[in-house]
């Protein structure tokens, strides 16, 4: 994931088709073109420069995790030993293998990696972390949290600040 931004300043025009495409990933050029006020060339031109720049990085359909059976989500923060490079880049490695982690990020703080575990149930779980987590070399610590209720859960990505750079 990139910090930079992107090269050219995203306008009026390129946050409302953002703002559509982030709500509704299926939107035909025609439709979407009609939604931000374009004719759909220009609507497309727009949306192909915000893919080869990266700014849309890619397209998916969010699945349900509970309609499909995986109704458990934990968050597992995760403790290496720092002995030398070998036990974070083998943990990276592991993690990229591992189905159950659906997001892993490298922390600041006491813990060095939080994980989202997305998992059937309890027992499916403890098989994640005893088989898969507490067998991976330089693993020292792992603190768990569940998700009792999700209250928010979106994938947009908020695009106010981008107004705020047009002044």
């Amino acid at each position: 994931m990139s910090n930079q931004m992107p090269r050219k300043r995203l306008d009026r025009l390129d946050r409302s088709i953002l703002e559509c495409l982030q709500t509704d990933g299926r939107l035909s050029n025609q439709e979407l073109a009609e939604r931000v006020a374009l004719s759909p060339s220009p609507c497309l031109r727009r949306v192909r420069a915000l893919e080869r720049s990266g700014v849309i990085r890619q397209y998916v359909a969010l699945l349900d995790p509970a309609k499909i059976g995986l109704a458990m989500l934990a968050y597992v923060s995760v403790k290496l030993e720092k002995k030398g490079r070998m036990p974070v880049e083998q943990f990276t490695r592991s993690v990229q293998g591992w189905s159950e982690v659906v997001a892993c990020y490298s922390m600041t703080g006491d813990m060095d990696y939080l994980i989202r575990v997305q998992v059937e149930d309890l027992d499916h779980f403890s098989r994640f972390i005893m088989e898969k987590l507490l067998k991976q070399p330089g693993v020292i610590d792992i603190r768990s949290n569940f998700v009792l209720e999700r209250i928010k859960d979106t994938t947009a990505v908020p695009l106010a600040h981008l107004v705020r750079a047009d002044r």
